[in-house]
């Protein structure tokens, strides 16, 4: 369900971005920064994060190296979530997470303290984010979203 708030019919306005508008540029990026040494932490612990719209997860693929030899490497990827793809009309490569990968949510506890932001602007941060990048995809739009 927590997917559906994602699921846009019409533009997102600022009213709907109350915490964004409060926050610099620096304090948004800083809270990214939490949420994305988090997911690394769980990436490294084998475990995959489920975001809202999408899951981040080390997939192992096989790199072609010279005389024909194919090396397994284990690589991070996103997997965009199936109702946004298919609500949005999305085209994206068919990757599979293997089902033996736990899949944790977002610890915004966790996060918080890593930044000193208070829990509630961590989570509504985040949330805002996505509703922005879910509105960039609605009115289609491009949208960069760069993680360390």
């Amino acid at each position: 369900a927590k997917m559906q708030k994602y699921l846009l019919h019409n533009s997102v306005g600022p009213e709907e971005l109350p915490i964004l508008k409060e926050l610099s540029t620096s304090e948004i990026w800083k809270i990214w920064s939490g949420a994305s040494c988090y997911i690394h932490r769980q990436l490294l612990q084998k475990r995959a994060v489920e975001i809202g719209v999408g899951t981040f997860a080390l997939v192992t693929v096989h790199a072609s190296m010279e005389e024909g030899k194919v090396l397994p490497v284990e690589r991070p990827v996103f997997v965009l979530s199936k109702p946004l793809r298919s609500f949005y009309s999305l085209e994206c490569d068919e990757i599979k997470i293997p089902v033996e990968i736990p899949v944790v949510q977002l610890d915004f506890e966790d996060i918080a303290a890593e930044t000193h932001f208070r829990q509630e602007i961590v989570e509504q941060c985040i949330q805002e984010t996505l509703l922005c990048f879910a509105g960039a995809l609605r009115d289609n739009k491009e949208v960069e979203f760069s993680f360390k």
